[in-house]
């Protein structure tokens, strides 16, 4: 289940994303008098397609989704009638060019606008940032964090839960080695708290290890050890919990709350074990088997598929412990162009690290992590899964505007290279640019390709 989870919510997301850049070409094209042939959504053999009566653009969906097409009318591409050679894009002023090619990864990025804005509106639950102790000798300790100390700005700008500080902190790591970070104590004075990272290098924040490596053990709710979210076809359901199941015992002793359940799941990954749990008054003995994952650092942990409900189910417990970010549509729109700014700034950050190799290469995730990343975030709820699709496209964006030959950025460097020129490059340049292209990027996606399977196999 978990793989058609992914395979589905891969699919849709890339779908989604692909026609979005691709109709930023078409439509650009045909309000500037560009003839478009073509707009398929994939490449390979069609599907389906469909050419409206009296239209002139046939439509396409083709067999592998792993991008799409607009194809118009050029004169490089075969003869063109007489009568319609204005409408060819290679008749076009450069102006026009430029304006046809950019509109694809500019609508990348106003797509990742709304996304964002719509999961502002549907609301991004999260832990609170508050802290209940450091440890020894971490830099957290060093900065002089203490328990009741609650996050809300790193290097200026706000943070409301621990995903925001942590992204926050990440993206800072990228330009700083001493992060300033205001917080409000536990007597409700505001401090201020200065991180010196030290020895931390990126790659250590960016595997699963933030709060590991920065020293911050949040301050979590000692939530009652109650099934409140099954996911389908998951080792919790197969062997027999239901919802509302408050779990008393597990491998032979007391469980003291959800933290210390999840404790014992985890350390126990494909071992079969009893738990008993209540159930409308009477105690049930389940044989309960977690699933074997593997983490970031190749560890296999115990995963059974199964949830302590939503926050707002809590009581009183939600008000001190999680908070939930939602915003009316206008302020939604404009914290949704705010975040597509700063995913922006940091995907282009980590690349020039990646360039400089400061950062490691492993960082770059390919269709299979894309993926998993998507079944993960579609299982996680609907704000999780737009929050997925504005982080990928963003990266599509950015990917496309690369001076490589064949995407975007590459045609954008001939036109700039024409400019100032004051001619088209030649045809052998562009041939060589394209096996150049065609190179780099089967380069990359190999490369993407097999720290997805390293992932996969915990190497």
């Amino acid at each position: 289940m978990d793989i058609l989870y992914s395979v589905i919510a891969f699919i849709l997301a890339l779908g989604v994303l692909v026609t979005v850049h691709e109709f930023g070409h078409f439509w650009v094209a045909r309000r500037l008098g560009v003839k478009v042939l073509t707009f398929s959504v994939g490449f390979g053999r069609a599907l389906w397609s469909h050419r409206p009566r009296g239209g002139e653009t046939e439509y396409v969906i083709a067999m592998i989704p792993l991008g799409g097409y607009v194809k118009m009318l050029d004169e490089s591409e075969g003869e063109v009638a007489a009568h319609e050679r204005q409408r060819a894009f290679n008749r076009k002023p450069l102006s026009t060019r430029v304006a046809v090619v950019v509109a694809g990864p500019a609508f990348n990025f106003l797509f990742a606008i709304v996304v964002y804005a719509c999961m502002y509106m549907v609301g991004v639950d999260g832990l609170r940032p508050i802290v209940d102790g450091t440890m020894s000798g971490s830099a957290a300790e060093r900065a002089g964090f203490r328990p009741g100390d609650e996050l809300t700005s790193v290097q200026g700008a706000e943070v409301e839960s621990w995903q925001s500080a942590a992204q926050a902190i990440i993206a800072a790591s990228l330009a700083d080695r001493r992060i300033e970070v205001d917080v409000v104590d536990a007597d409700e004075r505001r401090q201020e708290r200065v991180i010196d990272l030290g020895e931390i290098v990126v790659d250590d924040l960016t595997r699963g290890q933030f709060f590991d490596r920065i020293g911050f053990a949040p301050a979590r709710p000692l939530l009652p050890a109650i099934i409140g979210r099954l996911e389908s076809g998951q080792p919790a359901e197969r062997d027999g919990f239901q919802i509302g199941d408050r779990v008393l015992e597990a491998v032979g002793r007391k469980v003291e709350g959800w933290s210390d359940w999840v404790r014992i799941v985890r350390e126990r990954p494909g071992e079969t074990f009893p738990v008993v749990v209540e159930r409308d008054g009477a105690a049930v003995t389940i044989r309960l088997t977690p699933d074997v994952e593997q983490a970031a650092d190749g560890v296999p942990f115990g995963r059974i598929g199964a949830g302590v409900g939503d926050p707002g189910d809590l009581g009183g417990v939600a008000d001190r412990y999680f908070v939930t970010e939602r915003y009316a549509p206008w302020s939604a729109l404009w914290k949704g162009a705010e975040k597509t700014g700063e995913i922006t700034a940091l995907t282009l950050r980590m690349i020039w690290k990646m360039v400089r190799l400061e950062v490691s290469l492993d960082n770059l995730s390919g269709p299979i992590g894309i993926a998993e990343y998507a079944g993960v975030s579609a299982q996680s709820g609907l704000s999780r899964f737009l929050e997925f699709l504005g982080i990928v496209s963003v990266s599509l964006g950015i990917l496309n505007l690369l001076p490589i030959p064949l995407l975007d950025g590459g045609h954008l460097f001939y036109y700039a290279v024409e400019f100032i020129r004051g001619r088209p490059v030649s045809e052998t340049t562009l041939m060589v640019g394209q096996r150049l292209g065609i190179a780099l990027l089967v380069g990359l996606m190999g490369f993407a390709l097999y720290n997805d399977l390293a992932r996969l196999l915990g190497y």
